[in-house]
């Protein structure tokens, strides 16, 4: 489901309670991709036996997180069930305690065990990196690469006009790629955030810690999207570069003898500065698409995505 923002975890657990109470369900189990805190650490899990729901923070699983939603919702239904039952039979799945060594990604088990709510918490740093690759992992940085597509078409607009300056050749040979680079890497994806107002600024609805986590998972997002569109370009560049650029051409513009390093420092400088001419088709790019790269966006914020939506 994609929840409201505000009131944290406590506030979804109970929009859960109510939609469990309204479906006529036993026992409720939300995934969400909104990452969750407690005292101040990462939260991968959520039970209350009074409300008979759960939630699981997807992002807080990490890479792999089917593997751990298969050890983890079977051992927190069971749980549910037995709290829940006057009978207290024996839990159908594993002991809370039970699911820190079956999910690697729960560090330890807090809250009132007595009372059924208990809270599946992550570990300082490492929970903190895994967080944020499942945020990346959510995100789909897929979709956004294949969504800029008018960014790669203006690169390679840019650099096949490159190709066929000398000047750009003297460039290539004077100047370093790796600064350039980057600059024009940071420069791409400010661009995009910018121009397409991405940036999530803090509101009555979205907590300052929460805009600064979908901020950086947008970051993320985009520099992994654009990296590799200018891996790409930087591979097509230099494919191009060895079929049309004679070497004797080469070392006559130069003035000294070429190799291979020679074509590959030209394609960087050249692939460097093309991003200029992607950054500029990247302003035509589909706003659906491109917004669909920000982490907090969602087409419909306050619905649910269940099987009578799918």
């Amino acid at each position: 489901m994609a929840p409201r923002r505000d009131g944290g975890v406590e506030a979804l657990l109970d929009d859960l309670a109510r939609r469990r109470a309204e479906a006529r369900w036993d026992v409720a189990i939300c995934l969400t991709d909104l990452p969750l805190h407690t005292e101040r650490m990462p939260l991968v899990a959520q039970t209350s036996t009074r409300r008979r729901v759960a939630t699981v923070s997807l992002p807080a699983l990490g890479l792999r997180q089917l593997r751990a939603l298969r050890a983890a919702v079977p051992g927190l239904v069971g749980q549910l069930i037995a709290d829940a039952s006057q009978e207290r039979v024996p839990p159908h799945g594993r002991a809370p305690a039970e699911l820190t060594g079956q999910v690697a990604a729960i560090h330890r088990v807090v809250g009132e065990a007595d009372a059924g709510e208990l809270g599946y918490v992550a570990s300082g740093l490492i929970g903190r990196i895994r967080l944020l690759t499942g945020m990346v992992r959510a995100n789909r940085p897929g979709r956004a690469l294949l969504g800029l597509s008018k960014l790669l078409a203006g690169a390679f607009g840019t650099a096949a006009f490159a190709l066929t300056t000398n000047t750009i050749w003297e460039m290539g040979d004077a100047l370093g790629g790796l600064r350039l680079t980057v600059i024009m890497l940071l420069g791409l994806v400010a661009w995009l955030i910018v121009g397409h107002d991405l940036w999530e600024k803090p509101d009555r609805e979205t907590p300052a810690e929460l805009a600064r986590l979908f901020n950086l998972g947008t970051v993320l997002t985009l520099t992994l999207a654009a990296a590799v569109s200018y891996l790409v370009l930087f591979v097509g560049t230099i494919l191009v570069a060895a079929l049309l650029i004679d070497t004797s051409m080469l070392e006559r513009n130069l003035h000294r003898p070429v190799d291979f390093t020679a074509y590959l420092n030209l394609a960087w400088i050249i692939s460097s500065l093309a991003t200029v001419g992607g950054t500029i088709g990247s302003g035509l790019e589909d706003e659906e698409t491109v917004r669909a790269a920000a982490y907090g966006y969602h087409p419909e914020p306050s619905g649910w995505r269940d099987e009578q939506d799918a």
